[in-house]
């Protein structure tokens, strides 16, 4: 992949991998954190394991839940990386997303924490570049505080 269809985002969290790891693999945790508030997120599907499911809806207000994310896990190694894909939903089956993804994030233990990484790749430099513009730096960036604020020591 060229730096033309690649967004990367990196946060330290000041806590271990495994609470980075716990929080994205316990629902009621994602939920709390997955979405930039006030939007609110549903997880209704988080099947950790190659293969496995990855659906969250969004709503504001007290409208009705739309969709947000409906992908499939292309890797999962416990406190250290996790890939998920939204061209393919659960049980490897192809999708025709409205932004066709693969979200790369690794769980680094440094420092005393987690250098949290995510590396979302494009198809072409065109998605690429319409996600930075719907606000890709700001709203990744906001989930990760909201993360980092849910297990920060």
């Amino acid at each position: 992949m060229s730096n033309e269809t690649e967004l990367t985002i990196s946060r330290l969290i000041k806590a271990p991998p495994s609470a980075v790891w716990d929080a994205w693999s316990d629902p009621t945790k994602l939920a709390a954190w997955w979405i930039p508030a006030p939007i609110e997120c549903r997880v209704d599907t988080l099947d950790l394991r190659p293969g496995g499911g990855f659906v969250t809806r969004m709503r504001e207000g007290d409208g009705a839940f739309q969709p947000h994310v409906d992908g499939c896990f292309l890797e999962a190694v416990p406190e250290k990386r996790l890939v998920f894909t939204t061209v393919l939903t659960e049980g490897w089956q192809p999708a025709e997303p409205w932004l066709a993804i693969t979200a790369i994030l690794t769980f680094e233990a440094q420092d005393g924490g987690t250098l949290y990484t995510a590396r979302v790749l494009h198809k072409t430099p065109e998605d690429s570049a319409k996600h930075d513009e719907m606000g890709f730096q700001e709203g990744w960036g906001t989930a990760i505080g909201q993360l980092a604020a849910l297990i920060d020591r």
